[in-house]
Order: structure tokens, then C-alpha cells, then sequence
């Protein structure tokens, strides 16, 4: 049984504890057997399920006070997902990164175009930032955005794009060049139907899940695909990622949590030396660090998600802390599981190997960690200097 102390937490309303307790009940029955075969159609399959079952609603403001953006609910369901089926997680993440920059700058008639879809999983949402010489670089984008008519035409390429090839909207950041750097970048709304979007290589990882690079050559969008306004993209995209960079360490603590549930029945069921596993006072210390990273993790995220839902414009520090620590310590929580299985650890498609291998792209993607530790550097420096 995962712990479930926290939510008593000051962070948290009894609105949050009843999403939980109904989001556990929906992912034993639904979770238990996620077919990672064919990961495209699995993922096809958990955005409708999510969508229908009406948790993808979270992931997008709608129109009553219920359904405004909650980062709590994000990162518990998150949290919650992760622990049960990592590409769960990931199906429901990207609905919201995907759909993110239109459900916070999207103008009506975009909001009403897409948001019913990304949220009833009717369509699949993408955010397509990352190019091969821009990851954590973003004011490097080369792709462009050339005016054309009342319309724009996009070329070039990104990489690295969850739900790359199965997505129906994509969110583009090209260069407009109104000014260098980063402040010459737009954002568009890019259908994946549209004739100058093709997929030019799928990309295999060791955790899978639809990925790919795509190429855009003379792709044509309307000037209605704009959003915000020209030049706003850079801003789109921060503010866009200082919302879902908490989840992504959200989604850690679920992996975190789900090593130690499994370290716990392990250290209780495996007998070594004449005594279960967990009499041994060197297992005990493991368990007592996996405890303490996992606890130290969960305050720092549901801090950084609280501080958001309460107002703050900005929550850059919080969530790099958030997301850096979270996922350095689920790796090392992971890490101790392996270790604490022995052979099994190892034993592919075991729990706590699939584990090892969900956990290692969160230390990169969304801002990888040596990027989080510059943002954070540079808060304290000007926190110090102000």
C-alpha cells in the first residue's frame, strides 16, 4: 500500500485527497497491464481511456472554477500514473505540455478549437520546442517562420518531440526574427495532417514511447496559428514549462515511490542468512535514505505546486529545485532497489528494472539537471545582488 501521509500535508485541500483517492481506484483497474509492445497504439489507447474517464480535463483550464489549472492535481496525477505505468503518465503529461501554450496564451477561438479535443483525448497534443543544436539553448532555434500573405510557412526541423507521429496538434517554436536571440521566436498551432509536416526518423530509447524528429518544409499555417504574438514565443515556452517542470518531478516521486513499495515487499519476503532481508541494519540504512530522499523530494514539489496555484506569477526557482532534486533522488532511490533485488534488480521487465529505465530521461528532458542547477544559481545571485 504507497504511503499516502502526505496529503495531509498543509499543501494540499480535501479536494486534492478525494482526486487522489478516485485516480488510485481508476489506475488499479485500469493500469494493470499496459502493453508496451506497440507504443504507439498503447499511448493511442491510455489518452482516449484518460480522456473518456475525464482525468485529461485537468490538464487544461476549462470553463467552471472545477476545471481552472490546478499544478497540484498535475503533479498528483502525475505522481500517481508514474507509480503505475510509465507511458500512463507520459500519455497524460503531454496532453498538458502539448496543449499548454494554448490553454495559458491561446486566444478563444483557439482555445474552443482544441482544448475540447486534447481534453476528451480526442486528439493528441504535442510540443515541439527541442531542435538537434537548441535542447536546452532555446534562443538557438533555427527553424523558421517567414511571413507570407496572411499566413506564415515553416522550415526546418526539431528533434527529440514526444508523440512525434502521433500527435494531432503540434505546438511549434520557429524564429519570426523581430528582434535576435530569443526574443525573434513565435509559437504555432500545427496540425499533424498538414501536407509540409512529415516525420523524418523515429527515435528508439530505452524507456519507449512515440518520439521523433520532424521536418517541416514549406509548411503552411494560417496567421490564426499564432499564438500570443509575434515574438512571444520564448516567453510562451517559459511560462509554459515553469507550470509542467514541477510535474516532471512529480512524475519522479511516483517512480521513487512504486522502488520503495517494491523494496519494502522484498525486504520482507526474501530471506537471507536465516532472517528476512530487512533485518539486515546495511538494507535498514538503504531503506531509511530511500524514505528520507523520497519525503525531501515530495516537499519540494508540492511547495513549488502550491506556491504556483496560489498566485505567483513565476515559479522558476521553485520548479528547477523541484524537478532537479526529484529526480536526482529517484535515481538514487532506483538505484538502491536494483541493488537491493540482487539478480532480479536486473531480470528485464521487472519492476524495478523498468524503473531504471523510465527514470533517466527525467534528469533531461524539461531542462536538464546542470541546466537547473544554473537556474537556481542565478536566482540565489540575484535574490544576493537586488
Amino acid at each position: 500500500m504507497p504511503d499516502t501521509s502526505f496529503l495531509t500535508w498543509p499543501f494540499f485541500e480535501d479536494r486534492h485527497r478525494a482526486f487522489v483517492a478516485k485516480l488510485e481506484t481508476w489506475a488499479v483497474a485500469n493500469l494493470a497491464q499496459v502493453d508496451h509492445h506497440d507504443v504507439d497504439a498503447a499511448c493511442r489507447k491510455l489518452v482516449a481511456a484518460l480522456g473518456n474517464d475525464g482525468w485529461l480535463r485537468h490538464t487544461a483550464p476549462g470553463d467552471s472554477e472545477a476545471e481552472t489549472l490546478d499544478v497540484r492535481t498535475l503533479a498528483l496525477a502525475r505522481e500517481i500514473l508514474a507509480r503505475h505505468a510509465g507511458l500512463a503518465d507520459f500519455a497524460f503529461a503531454m496532453q498538458g505540455l502539448g496543449a499548454g501554450p494554448i490553454s495559458l496564451f491561446g486566444t478563444p477561438e483557439q482555445r474552443a478549437a482544441w482544448l475540447p479535443k486534447t481534453r476528451s483525448g480526442k486528439a493528441i497534443a504535442a510540443f515541439a520546442l527541442t531542435e538537434a543544436a537548441s535542447g536546452s539553448d532555446v534562443a538557438n532555434i533555427t527553424t523558421t517562420a517567414t511571413r507570407d500573405g496572411n499566413g506564415y510557412v515553416l522550415n526546418g526541423e526539431k528533434s527529440w518531440i514526444s508523440n512525434g507521429g502521433i500527435a494531432d496538434l503540434y505546438v511549434v517554436f520557429a524564429r519570426t526574427g523581430e528582434a535576435p536571440g530569443a526574443k525573434g521566436l513565435s509559437a504555432f498551432i500545427v496540425e499533424g495532417s498538414n501536407p509540409g509536416l512529415s516525420v523524418a526518423e523515429r527515435i528508439e530509447v530505452i524507456a519507449p514511447h512515440p518520439l521523433a524528429r520532424l521536418k517541416f518544409d514549406g509548411c503552411r499555417v494560417s496567421g490564426d496559428a499564432l499564438i500570443g504574438k509575434a515574438g512571444d514565443g520564448f516567453k510562451i515556452a517559459m511560462a509554459t514549462l515553469d507550470v509542467f517542470r514541477t510535474t516532471v518531478g512529480a512524475a519522479a516521486l511516483g517512480f521513487a515511490r512504486r522502488a520503495l513499495d517494491e523494496t519494502l515487499k522484498r525486504a520482507a519476503t526474501r530471506n537471507l542468512f536465516g532472517a528476512p532481508l530487512g533485518d539486515l541494519q546495511m538494507v535498514q540504512g538503504h531503506l531509511a535514505d530511500m524514505a528520507l530522499e523520497i519525503d525531501a523530494a515530495a516537499l519540494l514539489i508540492y511547495r513549488a505546486a502550491w506556491t504556483k496555484d496560489k498566485g505567483a506569477a513565476r515559479v522558476t526557482r521553485e520548479a528547477a529545485m523541484a524537478k532537479l532534486y526529484a529526480t536526482e533522488a529517484a535515481q538514487r532511490v532506483i538505484d538502491a532497489a536494483v541493488q537491493l533485488h540482487g539478480g532480479e534488480g536486473v531480470r528485464s521487465g521487472s519492476a524495478v528494472e523498468t524503473l531504471y529505465r523510465e527514470i533517466r530521461a527525467l534528469r533531461i528532458y524539461e531542462g536538464a539537471s546542470d541546466v537547473q542547477k544554473i537556474v537556481i544559481a542565478r536566482s540565489v545571485l540575484a535574490g544576493a545582488t537586488g
